[in-house]
């Protein structure tokens, strides 16, 4: 038995350390740890909860707008404000944009280099790429001498000793599988995307102010301005902007990152066989269209159990809990207990090792995050969870897009519950996202011109109208998955804040009774052919796209106080 420690896991937000005992080239268990200390709950206590989602986007700098968006629907349940259909129009722009952004980030520049040998890419004939290219999409820059300036460019960062983002990595390991051909087109689109996803995330400057933490967010609605006639607020030409920017950004996804998820998916369709995890699949929904208390949800919330597509659960939130056996957290009533998010503490103990150390002490506590749970088992959340859930519901878009995909890589519904599954859903959800978004484009348009400028309810703003003590919970589809927020509000200030996050229901630890996260579940069989570069376990756990920064936050190795924060 050989065992493997990964820390840290690069190529994610965060710290993440993953052990796992390897024997006869496959893991046999694995243990996830997150390395770093959340303080975000504690430092809320004492605010305005009006405030709260300005601190909220402040857990991480890459899911900003999506900690704003379920703050300020926690506190809306807990008040009663209820904002007007321009308010969640603009809310909905900035959250599919957010997620079209994040999915093409994430597949080149997070994970592409799990499955793109840049090495192999120096070697590529510019001539055969250009065809390779061409023939698998009708984008322009696929041209041989493009190309040979894609490579020349590369070597000479080698040259130089410049590799940057590409110098640490597994080059030439046995489990690259791409010709250097498809190589040098995908380092070449992965450069493309830098500046592609510069400017999708300029509709976040144009309704936000800035990205990331954008500063339009309020509680009742949102206070970025919309009328046809002032240049200071969202007028026509802004969303005349807002849709070329979309067509840009619809272009690129439809030309390069779907054919090339597709040309890469086509030579690993073994790890379909891999990493499919818990089989227990959480959604919250998320895009409200129409009004109400429960409006339609275009990707729709459920639970799947395992991996049965036949019958999709309604979402029941009582459900919820949270353990801190092996967390380094305690409960005034025990370890061994689950608490509900209302209920939930934020109280560290650490109990681990002094830093370095060689091994997680994995009998006790090992992990900064805490093991949520539904109903008592783990759940996977993220984009294979809602394109599951949407596609066994019956949702028209993600079903043509999941079966297009599906087709064209010659596999069976099945081959989703996997690694490659988790690689397809996100495409699968950015290709559905970005041919819907500019239907918000189009309703807000549609208002305006009606004269409906309302952006905010006001009604519910002032403390004095809220009751002496009030809770509510608010709830994200957020690129990586499943995000709720609780709040309790006490004589106009918080009371207790409690996150539960995408990453700490995939990558939280074991729980009271031994069961396993998703992280840990998902390494199990993952085959490892060489211990000393285990680029497969980094296959694995880069398909979920990790986010540590959001599960915890704030720590110091050698323990000192880093800030002092005062909560009045």
């Amino acid at each position: 038995m050989t065992h493997v420690v990964v820390d840290p896991v690069t190529r994610i937000e965060g710290h993440l350390r993953i052990e796992a005992e390897v024997e006869g080239g496959m893991v046999r268990d694995a243990w996830s740890s997150s390395t770093m200390f959340r303080g975000i709950e504690i430092i809320l206590k004492g605010r305005d909860p009006r405030d709260a989602w300005a601190f909220a986007q402040r857990i991480c700098g890459v899911c900003t707008t999506v900690h704003a968006i379920a703050s300020i629907r926690a506190v809306e349940n807990a008040v009663g404000a209820v904002p007007p259909p321009n308010a969640r129009l603009l809310r909905n722009l900035i959250m599919a944009t957010q997620m079209v952004q994040d999915h093409v980030v994430h597949f080149y520049h997070l994970h592409a280099l799990d499955w793109v040998d840049i090495v192999s890419a120096l070697s590529a004939d510019p001539a055969k790429t250009s065809a390779l290219a061409e023939s698998i999409s009708d984008w322009p820059l696929s041209s041989a001498s493009y190309f040979t300036g894609v490579r020349d460019r590369v070597k000479g960062f080698v040259e130089r000793g410049q590799l940057g983002p590409f110098a640490n990595a597994y080059w030439g390991h046995p489990a690259y599988k791409l010709p250097p051909e498809a190589n040098l087109m995908a380092v070449a689109h992965y450069l493309e995307a830098l500046d592609w996803q510069r400017e999708i995330i300029k509709i976040h400057a144009v309704l936000g102010g800035k990205n990331p933490h954008l500063q339009s967010f309020l509680v009742g609605g949102m206070a970025t301005p919309v009328d046809p006639d002032k240049q200071a607020s969202i007028n026509m030409g802004s969303l005349q902007g807002i849709r070329e920017l979309l067509a840009k950004a619809r272009d690129f996804v439809h030309r390069v990152y779907i054919p090339d998820v597709l040309a890469v998916a086509s030579f690993y369709k073994d790890w379909a066989a891999h990493g499919a995890g818990v089989g227990n699949y959480l959604v919250y929904g998320e895009y409200p269209e129409g009004e109400g208390q429960e409006p339609n949800l275009f990707l729709p919330a459920g639970i799947l159990r395992n991996r049965d597509l036949s019958k999709v659960e309604p979402v029941d939130t009582s459900k919820i809990s949270e353990y801190v056996t092996h967390s380094w957290f305690a409960y005034d009533g025990g370890d061994d207990k689950g608490l509900h998010p209302t209920a939930g503490e934020t109280r560290p103990n650490y109990t681990g090792p002094k830093p370095p150390y060689d091994r997680l002490d994995t009998a006790g506590k090992y992990s900064w995050l805490k093991a949520p749970r539904y109903d008592g088992v783990a759940m996977e959340v993220g984009p294979l969870s809602r394109m599951l859930v949407a596609y066994a519901s019956g949702q028209p878009q993600v079903k043509a897009a999941v079966d297009f995909v599906l087709q064209k890589l010659g596999v069976g519904a099945g081959a989703l519950f996997s690694t490659l599954g988790r690689i397809a859903a996100r495409a699968i959800e950015t290709l559905v996202l970005v041919d819907h978004v500019e239907t918000y484009v189009d309703e807000l348009a549609d208002n305006m011109g009606r004269g409906d400028l309302s952006i905010a309810d006001t009604s519910k703003w002032e403390p004095s109208t809220w009751p002496r003590e009030a809770s509510g919970a608010g709830f994200h589809e957020a690129p990586r998955g499943a995000l709720g927020h609780w709040v309790h509000i006490r004589d106009g200030v918080i009371a207790n804040y409690q996150i539960v996050v995408p990453s700490t229901w995939n990558a939280g630890p074991r729980d009271a009774s031994g069961q396993r996260g998703p992280y840990e579940s998902a390494l199990l069989e993952t085959p490892v052919a060489d211990p000393e570069q285990p680029v497969e376990i980094l296959r694995t756990i880069h398909s979920f796209d990790p986010c540590m920064a959001c599960g915890v936050h704030v720590v110091d190795a050698k323990r000192r106080e880093l800030a002092y924060v005062r909560a009045s």
